[in-house]
């Protein structure tokens, strides 16, 4: 397999998995931010993982700005925006699927 068939597969499963979880919240709490914050950090464990993603995400903005600019690559703020319509598991294997094709091109 390719590698930008991986990250593109990766890309998939960064938007169905996060979803499978947060769709029934949707469906129980609509879009409700409190109860979403007050969900994400019911206890210390809990969290200990959103924080972790939060300066994730925060660290791959850095990323992708860093790198796309070397590289010349165009809509970086696309990036940004799956991070924070999904998470990092979506933003970042779509921002490696895009660099490697934009690489085999020699672009």
């Amino acid at each position: 397999m390719k590698r930008e068939h991986g990250y593109l597969l990766l890309t998939f499963l960064g938007i169905v998995l996060p979803y499978w979880y947060f769709i029934p919240f949707l469906q129980t709490h609509g879009f409700d931010v409190k109860e979403l914050v007050n969900q994400l950090f019911v206890n210390k464990i809990s969290g200990f993982f959103a924080m972790d993603v939060i300066v994730s995400s925060v660290v791959l903005w850095y990323f992708i700005l860093i790198e796309g600019k070397k590289l010349g690559m165009k809509r970086l703020w696309v990036y940004v925006i799956a991070s924070l319509a999904v998470g990092v598991s979506l933003a970042f294997p779509l921002f490696l699927y895009i660099r490697e094709r934009q690489k085999s091109r020699g672009v």
